[in-house]
């Protein structure tokens, strides 16, 4: 009886065990292929942005991480699409963040 009770807690070790194996190596694929990613979108980058252009995203990554994913997907978008003729410089840049941030609404507080 011991005997059988001491084998199934060592295949149930084993078991759990191969599991983590597993779960730790799929992390660990994903890790490499978010890395992989990452390096070629920003080769993509440097390709079609001034290093002015880029320090001025990576600044603003800091306060706004949704706003510079989205344009820069869209910005290696146009460069994948041919539709990029030239490097965007910061002007060109910053006028691009002006049009895609959301228009901030005013308000009036009116006493009477």
């Amino acid at each position: 009886m011991d005997e059988e009770l001491e084998e199934i807690k060592r295949r149930k070790l084993e078991q759990l065990q191969q599991q983590q194996y597993a779960a730790q190596s799929q992390a660990a694929q994903q890790e490499a292929a978010r890395a992989e990613y990452e390096a070629k979108k920003q080769a993509v980058l440097r390709q079609i942005l001034t290093p002015e252009a880029r320090e001025r995203l990576n600044t603003l990554k800091m306060t706004k991480p949704e706003l510079v994913e989205s344009v820069e997907a869209q910005l290696i978008a146009l460069a994948q699409s041919g539709r990029l003729q030239a490097k965007i410089d910061d002007a060109k840049l910053k006028a691009l963040l002006v049009q895609l941030q959301p228009k901030k609404r005013e308000m009036q507080i009116i006493r009477k």
